[in-house]
Order: C-alpha cells, then structure tokens, then sequence
C-alpha cells in the first residue's frame, strides 16, 4: 500500500490487530479527530508516545503503530465528550508527521509480515498452552485465542501485563515465527515464577503479575 495520509492518535500504549481498546475522548483536538472519523468512516492510527527519557521532545512518538476502527459509540455527553470502543486493525509504519491540524496526522505505510512458511503447528500448540498455564496461574480470565488465526501472537500478547517496550518491539516483529518464539521465551522465564507466587498465594492470599 502506497504512503497514505490518517488522523495520529498519541498514547501511552501499544495496540495490536483485532485488540478492542475502549476510549473516552474529551480533549478538543481528540473531538474532531474522533467527529472527523465518524463522518467519513475512515480510521484513525493509534502511536505510542516514547518514554521521557528516550525522546528529544514532547510529541515524539515510535515509529511503529496500528491502525484503529471505530466500531461503536457507547455514549455521549452534552459537552461532546464521547466514550467509544475502536478495534486494532492494521500495523503500519510512520513515514512523517504533520501538524497543520489541531490533532496530529501521519504519512503512513502498511507494515505486513514478511513472506515466510506458516508457524509449525507444535509452535503454536506450546504457545497456547503456556499462555493458559500463565492466566490460571495469575487467576486471570483465560482468554480464547484463535488457534488458527495467522495473528494467534497478537492475540496472546494483547492480554499480558509486559512492560509497553516489549509490547512495541513485538508490534514492530514482521515474522509470526518470530512473535511465537518471542513469547514462548517469556512464558518460560515468567512461569517458574508464578509458580512460585501461587505457592506463596496459600499462605498470603496475595495475588500479582512478574515480567
């Protein structure tokens, strides 16, 4: 897909394809942005803010974000405030950026995973059950993933509470290999952790996530 110009939606967070990710939009410049969408039915992408300490000034953001559809308005306020649920769809790469508007916009490319042979079935199997294994060990909501969806990895990742610069490099990975190798390595270093904590959960009653 050739470069293509989209509304650019800051945050501290990193969003992945087929991630639903409510919003409350209340800030002027998100308003119109969000208006703007409505009326054209167009999406609008969803960037990460660098960290503080890795970035020259205010309104950097990485390089890499996802696209988001609004599917729905949940509710609306009289002062035009909305709460609206978007759905993660497509990863693109952020070519440049423009400030002309009063919300920032963004030169765009698709970023697609490269061509490679489908992830071997054992790969995918180990990674869904280590990932279950990790939310009944954390007493979280097991999610169900599609096992045979070509973005099972973003499906796994999107409910872990890792740190936002492993969730930005794993968005930024163009092989789902790749992402299933990646997450396997964590299961496997975060588990006997768990393990550990649920040992001590008998005892203590407390709960908690490792990364």
């Amino acid at each position: 897909m050739p470069a293509q110009r989209i509304p650019l939606f800051p945050l501290d967070l990193v969003l992945f394809p087929e991630m639903p990710l409510p919003l409350h939009i209340f800030e002027p410049r998100s308003k119109e942005m969000i208006s703007e969408c409505l009326r054209d039915r167009k999406p609008f992408g969803v960037v990460r803010v660098r960290p503080v300490e890795s970035r020259a000034d205010a309104d950097q953001i990485e390089d890499v974000g996802c696209t988001a559809e609004i599917m729905d308005v949940l509710h609306t306020y009289p002062d035009g405030r909305m709460d609206v649920l978007t759905l993660g769809r497509q990863r693109f790469a952020v070519v440049s950026t423009s400030e002309e508007r009063a919300f920032l916009q963004g030169e765009v490319e698709s970023l697609d995973d490269e061509k490679e042979p489908e992830a071997p079935t054992d790969l995918r199997k180990s990674a869904l059950e280590l990932h279950t294994e990790v939310l009944l060990l954390t007493a979280a909501e097991v999610t169900r993933p599609d096992p045979e969806s070509n973005l099972l990895s973003f499906q796994l990742i999107a409910p872990l509470p890792v740190d936002l610069e492993f969730k930005q490099r794993f968005l930024a990975m163009r092989s789902e290999r790749e992402r299933l190798e990646t997450l396997l390595e964590y299961y496997t270093r975060v588990l006997p952790k768990l393990k550990m904590l649920a040992f001590g959960r008998k005892k203590s009653g407390a709960t908690g996530w490792v990364n």
